[in-house]
């Protein structure tokens, strides 16, 4: 083939532009971090490119610390970081190390999520009194107690708190990584209270007044519970339990329970979710006369006295007014003197007012038809 003086120059320069460059190439020194290509696998050793025409070689000590799995899963090909133990010589490839090369990408790994604040998986591999101990990049990290979220039962006698969590793979914050001392301290506590605050930020995106949705309930006060939404909690206000009268959420709901609620309102400046139980359930007053009639005899539970008569409850939400007037045949100056709170009794329905929610109801007449 016939080559011109033109591009027998060029072909000259790019010669030695390559031999120039892999001459002056750093050589390799103990200690330093390289990528290589898998070019031939052995049973107990990898053979690795790792550019400029230099090989390496991964003895078997050094990929101790990979699984079964992992070790099936390197092909020719494929890119590793490897630590170099020894540099190549004119007699021999370099020697390398995959365990060391991991440590370095893991202490790596930590480092930048120690700066951008993203959260990482790691498995709890043990525990002491201290909190617990995770495999993490590679490498130990630690999880003090206090930033270790505990299960509910207590521990055996004599074991560590963390002790259940052994085995479990959970969302960690790392909060330091100090590679002179190989010291990484993490914690689950500050990771849950971040992806609920995302959880939560999403919600109160998402969610429509009206709506209904499931939750869990997370917890009970006096004025009402709490619902988890999958994230972010909510309020059922104990007047929205439910259609009659509660005279504490316990009466309604227990802690851990499924419940279906619907959306009130979303304050999205105030972070906050209103709920109601009870506007899930059939309203009873919508409903009221195709269970009752006038006439009907029924039976009700005294609820409040008042100077002009009585409060009787005849179903949950349902509560009816007997009159001063309709508590005995003789006269009374004051309900107490014929009824008590608490009482149970047979009542007559006088009227029924839907619209108004109003139940008038009678002791006098209904003693009067059951008598003898």
């Amino acid at each position: 083939m016939y080559v011109s003086d033109q591009q027998s120059t060029s072909i000259g320069q790019s010669m030695e532009q390559l031999l120039e460059e892999t001459t002056n190439a750093p050589a390799l020194q103990r200690g330093d971090v390289v990528e290589g290509v898998v070019m031939h696998i052995e049973h107990d050793s990898i053979l690795v490119s790792i550019g400029h025409k230099a090989e390496g070689v991964i003895p078997g000590r050094e990929m101790r610390n990979m699984s079964p799995e992992e070790l099936l899963a390197i092909r020719v090909g494929n890119t590793v970081v490897c630590t170099v133990l020894r540099p190549e010589t004119e007699d021999s490839p370099a020697i390398l190390s995959l365990d060391l090369g991991r440590e370095e990408v893991g202490w790596r790994t930590l480092e930048r999520h120690l700066q951008t604040g993203e959260l990482l998986e790691a498995k709890i591999i043990g525990a002491n009194r201290g909190g617990a101990l995770v495999q993490v990049e590679g490498t130990q990290g630690f999880v003090p107690l206090s930033h270790l979220v505990l299960p509910a039962q207590g521990s055996p006698e004599g074991d560590s708190p963390a002790a259940r969590r052994v085995g479990e793979t959970v969302k960690l914050k790392v909060l330091e990584v100090d590679r002179r001392r190989k010291r990484v301290i993490l914690s689950e506590r500050v990771a849950l209270q971040e992806r609920r605050q995302q959880n939560k930020e999403h919600l109160l995106e998402e969610l429509r007044e009206g709506e209904v949705r499931a939750g869990r309930i997370s917890g009970i006060a006096p004025f009402g519970a709490f619902v988890d939404l999958g994230g972010a909690d909510g309020l059922i206000h104990i007047s929205e339990l439910s259609w009659g009268s509660v005279a504490s959420p316990e009466e309604v709901v227990h802690l851990g329970d499924e419940v279906q609620v619907q959306v009130l309102k979303v304050d999205r400046e105030q972070r906050r979710i209103a709920l109601s139980l009870r506007r899930l359930l059939p309203e009873p007053w919508a409903t009221v006369t195709q269970r009752y009639y006038v006439g009907q005899l029924v039976t009700g539970t005294i609820t409040k006295l008042a100077q002009f008569g009585a409060f009787a409850k005849v179903e949950d939400g349902v509560e009816g007014l007997i009159h001063i007037s309709e508590l005995g045949r003789s006269l009374i100056h004051h309900p107490r003197e014929a009824v008590q709170e608490g009482d149970v009794l047979t009542l007559k329905i006088l009227s029924i007012d839907p619209e108004r929610r109003r139940l008038g109801l009678s002791l006098k007449e209904a003693e009067e038809e059951l008598r003898p």
